[in-house]
């Protein structure tokens, strides 16, 4: 008997069985650990107290109502005894070959595994052409929605356009050289397109100046919340300095990862 699929059958059935109760389910798993204990033998002895003690249950009646439940839906074979000398038996019926009837239905007819699949490999393409062309999916700062772009509710002249796309990050900065040769430490707020030229200039990747440019602009680039940033390239130069500081070491433990061999016998009791 193989535990594994006798118990997966179990809850495939259970999750069907709209009149089976956590009760029920509790005192099955002190029948199934009296029944491993037996080395899965059938049938097997029973005792009235143990099983309550094991699926925690505190009244005779729910005692007798759950396991008569179970005989009745023929997930065990009830076989009671009169005698205070002789013990109740048990058999319990066998779930490996049961299958959740659900699971065999598969999709829906109206919706095909090529519709489902085809969003999901869009997806993937879309992550493999960004990893191939070293560009990054940043995150935005939530003051503009870069959708409405396609509604037609940009900025229309040149100067709000401009200042649209500096505050959203999304212009490269081979797109602005003028503004990036005007733009100085005295120059508070930056462009982006500075901050990201700086960073790179200091051999640090796109996703750090990011990460610098939407943290001071979502303080109002403050210096420890109150004062006034005078020098923006100092403070990405400490922030610098700090993301060396937190990186993660290599030389770190690594987790080590338990080794079960592969010739496990699911066959044998537990």
């Amino acid at each position: 008997m193989n535990y594994i699929k006798h118990l997966s059958g179990f809850f495939d059935r259970a999750a069907t069985d709209l009149e089976l109760n956590p009760t029920h389910i509790s005192l099955y798993m002190a029948i199934f650990q009296l029944w491993n204990q037996n080395r899965f033998k059938n049938p097997i002895s029973i005792s009235r107290d143990s099983l309550m003690s094991l699926s925690k249950i505190g009244s005779n009646a729910t005692y007798h109502k759950c396991i008569k439940g179970l005989n009745e839906r023929h997930y065990v074979n009830y076989m009671p005894s009169y005698n205070q000398v002789k013990g109740s038996t048990l058999e319990v019926i066998s779930l490996e070959s049961y299958r959740n009837p659900l699971t065999q239905k598969g999709l829906p007819k109206h919706k095909s595994c090529s519709s489902i699949k085809q969003p999901i490999e869009q997806a993937a393409k879309q992550e493999l052409n960004c990893s191939r062309t070293g560009t990054e999916l940043l995150p935005y700062i939530n003051n503009t929605n870069l959708i409405n772009i396609a509604n037609g509710s940009a900025p229309k002249n040149e100067e709000d356009q401009d200042l649209f796309f500096s505050r959203n990050g999304s212009a490269s900065s081979q797109e602005f050289p003028e503004k990036m040769e005007d733009s100085s430490a005295e120059t508070v707020p930056p462009l982006w397109e500075a901050v990201l030229l700086f960073f790179e200039s200091n051999h640090f990747p796109a996703v750090e100046a990011q990460k610098f440019y939407n943290y001071f602009e979502s303080i109002g680039w403050l210096v420890g919340g109150k004062s006034p940033m005078k020098d923006w390239q100092a403070a990405a130069r400490n922030w610098m300095l700090k993301a060396v500081q937190f990186a993660p070491s290599s030389q770190s433990p690594q987790a080590q990862h338990l080794h079960t061999p592969n010739s496990k016998n699911y066959d044998e009791a537990l």
